[in-house]
């Protein structure tokens, strides 16, 4: 049986075939750019996109940073499993053009190299609830928001590129996981602040 990678800093959405293992997010966001060939589009749906998440008591200030780290960790989420849907085309600077970053960008690079070299794919796709804000921090030099999300994976199967076949990957914990992800505003390989998705953590079924 093949060995299962060590999937959950770079997508939990597949928690329901892969072990997950928590990891810390880095707080530098910007990463030096490696790239491969390019990963202009994929076949494969994307994530369900959820609407933005609004709660009364916000300020106009903190309200915005909900919406645009949202759409980023939206636009991340996406981008990271389009990768994973066609890792022989994925790119790093696609990536982080997206808004993957930190950690969570180094995780994902590591298991769509290993998904290259192993001849695996993604097929299929997850679905996001929408997210639910947990904390908003603007002060400080690097302002931060954490939503938590329930990732279904149930649609989700690795197979191999050569057969089709499913990748026999052992047992898992279920489908359904509230996930937690930290979205931080930093300065991105080109220099400009915009938000980044830099850990993705949670085991917890929803």
């Amino acid at each position: 049986m093949p060995r299962r990678p060590a999937f959950a800093p770079a997508i939990a959405a597949l928690s329901a075939l892969l072990a997950l293992t928590a990891c810390q997010g880095s707080p530098e966001a910007g990463q030096p750019n490696t790239t491969a060939p390019s990963t202009a589009s994929s076949s494969s749906p994307a994530p369900t996109v959820p609407s933005t998440p609004t709660t009364p008591g916000w300020t106009a200030e903190e309200q915005a940073a909900i919406t645009a780290a949202t759409t980023r960790y939206l636009a991340a989420r996406r981008a990271t499993e389009q990768a994973l849907q066609n890792p022989a085309q994925a790119e790093r600077t696609e990536l982080e053009r997206s808004g993957n970053g930190g950690q969570w960008l180094t995780d994902v690079i590591e298991d769509i190299t290993f998904f290259r070299d192993n001849g695996w794919y993604q097929a299929g796709a997850v679905t996001l609830s929408s997210p639910t804000v947990k904390t908003v921090r603007l002060a400080g030099q690097q302002p931060e928001v954490t939503l938590t999300s329930c990732i279904d994976s149930s649609a989700v199967v690795v197979r191999y590129q050569a057969t089709k076949k499913p990748v026999p990957l052992g047992p898992d914990n279920g489908s359904r996981h509230l996930a937690q992800a930290r979205i931080v505003l930093a300065p991105g390989s080109d220099g400009r602040k915009a938000w980044f998705l830099i850990s993705e953590t949670g085991d917890a079924k929803c």
